[in-house]
């Protein structure tokens, strides 16, 4: 199955035309055919089929919609980051556990922002009021940007003003292994370019449309090679027959494909570490049964500890002793592995 990101149909807000990119996005997917229909806010899209809440996700997950960002500032990106950057929202992934099944509901279509100056404008207002503090943004707080990368340019684009910017730095995570238009880009160090990584069993099983974890981890020697700032998110961990092995194979063959990557006078302590286990609320365990009816994603209440998170609501996380058991597995092989790596978090 190709992994190219083909829109079944496109939505565009007027609005965009008035921008370089809207124009010529609009013109190329009226080229290739593409079903084109305007709409008033990128916000509020109707006309996307479906008689189910499955094939109503499977369907969002083929629309793109191409909008003007219209907000003055940014959201906060806490603790990972200063402020999100929002260049995509949502992706065409169909990740079983994905939390943004909670925050984009059950039609998580794909949008792209064609005011990509404006959106840099406000970055580097934001980047000026901190001085003389580095000030950072996450590229993909929602969204995976790759896949629409092709059509957009605006990675690239973003990756280069953070290249000029002294006191901006800027990170995204990837599931995707697209990355051939970013290797050449003038980085300058200050973009952590992040792959997320899952073993074998999990990306199989819960993680449809993506790229094998194999296909990733030669793209981030790719990155590595082209010498930016790395850092690899194992997320999310689950608990399972056998995953302590699973896991430990994954960080060796990682281990290894950087080792014969790496550009000279690399060293593993440029390389940043972040695990995330498994954990779901109430909302999103409703809207992915919904979505997938059949899953088999471990949600059994009883089997877990319930913790308030910081935004009010709670989620069903590992108890006690089983994350202890995995943070304490986790930090082991991260040292055997990757002994100067900087372990960002475990969560």
């Amino acid at each position: 199955m190709s992994l190219e990101f083909i829109p079944n149909r496109v939505f565009y807000e007027p609005g965009a035309l008035d921008y370089p990119l809207g124009k010529t996005l609009v013109e190329r997917f009226q080229h290739l055919g593409i079903s084109m229909s305007p709409t008033t806010s990128h916000n509020r899209i109707t006309g996307i089929p479906g008689n189910s809440a499955a094939a109503a996700y499977r369907e969002a997950k083929r629309t793109l919609v191409i909008g003007v960002r219209r907000g003055k500032t940014f959201q906060s990106c806490k603790p990972s980051a200063h402020y999100q950057l929002p260049l995509v929202t949502s992706c065409p992934g169909m990740c079983e556990y994905c939390y943004l099944a909670t925050t984009l509901g059950k039609k998580p279509y794909v949008r792209v922002y064609v005011n990509l100056e404006e959106i840099l404008g406000i970055a580097s207002n934001l980047i000026q009021e901190r001085l003389p503090e580095i000030t950072q943004f996450e590229g993909a707080a929602t969204s995976d940007p790759i896949p629409v990368e092709r059509y957009t340019g605006a990675l690239r684009k973003t990756i280069e003003f953070f290249g000029r910017e002294q006191n901006g730095r800027f990170r995204f995570v990837t599931k995707y292994t697209d990355v051939e238009s970013l290797l050449e880009a003038r980085h300058e160090g200050h973009t952590r370019f992040r792959f997320s990584l899952n073993c074998a069993e999990v990306v199989q099983k819960y993680e449809h449309g993506t790229p094998s974890p194999e296909e990733r981890i030669i793209a981030s020697g790719k990155v590595l090679n082209a010498e930016y700032p790395l850092g690899f998110i194992i997320a999310p961990i689950f608990r399972f027959p056998g995953w302590q092995e699973a896991y430990r194979r994954l960080l060796e063959r990682s281990a290894d494909e950087l080792v014969k990557r790496a550009p000279s006078g690399w060293s593993s302590e440029q390389l940043s570490l972040e695990f995330i286990s498994h954990r779901f609320t109430a909302k999103a365990k409703a809207n992915i049964l919904e979505v997938f009816p059949n899953s088999t994603l471990p949600m059994e209440e009883e089997k877990r500890k319930f913790k308030y998170g910081q935004f009010g609501y709670g989620k069903y996380v590992y108890q006690p002793e089983e994350i202890k058991e995995m943070k304490e597995f986790f930090q082991e092989q991260a040292k055997g592995y990757f002994p100067l790596a900087q372990v960002e978090y475990f969560i």
